[in-house]
């Protein structure tokens, strides 16, 4: 049976290829109930997810970013549930992400040309459309030119952190969008923690920056991982999470908005420790 929580999520705003409309109305049709808009460095998508959850009875929409930052030999992933979008700050902060987000794609797509594949600049551009710029952009460009078959294949290839086109970004350390995350009222908790080589070294100087919770629940992970998650997230005090981490891109281990196996009691600790400013509805 699909959750009724999905706390990361991606729409057109960022690398998501279904509006903000659709990818609401795809979650309240899979039976979510309280439902996180998760863009990178970006809430533009979240006025249109409101008016499309308001159309959707027993509905909440959690408005959420999620923020990548570097480590040695490594990306950390924290994701923020924001109380204020309209702080002027904040936003100024999530700008200047974007900003350098869009310049990254831009030197990764001249490596790209420089290593013999011809590849338009306007056509990441379009990918992208209003959203913020990112490399899955650019590996769907290499997908649609015939250079790779996937998206993960343009990754693994080309444009992830051993690859030949990757271009490093302004670094921001995770203790450092922890930081900036509770300045702003926004309860952090780390994405998908398996992808983190060194997890077991990286989690506590992360907890001590203020880490509340952390992916437990993530799309494909199987019933191990997910209990040897929970014994983690137990052992530092962590609020187990979930998310489907849902792209709409079709890549193989992709998963619909709900289709995780999180459960409602981590739904309600989670809501009413960390987003007293939500109203969560019925789960039963």
């Amino acid at each position: 049976m699909p959750s009724k929580g999905d706390f990361h999520n991606h729409s057109t705003a960022s690398d998501g290829k279904l509006t903000p409309t659709q990818v609401v109305d795809l979650a309240a049709g899979n039976g979510v109930r309280v439902f996180a808009l998760t863009d990178h460095d970006s809430t533009e998508g979240i006025a249109e997810a409101r008016a499309a959850a308001a159309r959707h009875d027993n509905f909440t929409l959690v408005p959420g970013v999620e923020l990548s930052t570097d480590i040695e030999g490594d990306e950390v992933h924290v994701l923020g549930y924001i109380p204020d979008l309209e702080n002027a700050d904040l936003q100024a902060e999530l700008a200047r992400f974007r900003e350098g987000r869009f310049e990254r794609g831009r030197l990764m797509t001249e490596k790209l040309n420089d290593l013999g594949m011809s590849l338009s600049w306007d056509r990441v551009l379009a990918f992208a459309g209003d959203g913020s710029v990112g490399r899955p952009h650019v590996a769907q460009a290499l997908v649609e030119a015939g250079y790779v078959q996937t998206i993960p294949e343009a990754f693994d290839k080309y444009i992830g952190r051993n690859g030949p086109a990757y271009v490093e970004r302004d670094k921001m350390t995770p203790q450092q969008a922890i930081a900036t995350l509770r300045r702003f009222g926004a309860p952090p908790v780390l994405a998908h923690p398996t992808y983190i080589k060194s997890l077991d070294k990286v989690l506590p100087d992360l907890v001590e920056a203020g880490l509340v919770g952390m992916e437990v629940f993530y799309k494909h992970y199987d019933e191990d991982t997910v209990a040897r998650l929970h014994e983690m997230a137990k052992k530092y005090a962590l609020l187990p999470l979930g998310g489907s981490d849902y792209h709409a891109l079709k890549n193989p281990d992709e998963r619909l908005p709900g289709d995780i196996p999180l459960p409602d009691w981590a739904i309600r600790d989670f809501v009413e420790k960390e987003l007293p400013w939500v109203s969560i509805p019925s789960l039963s």
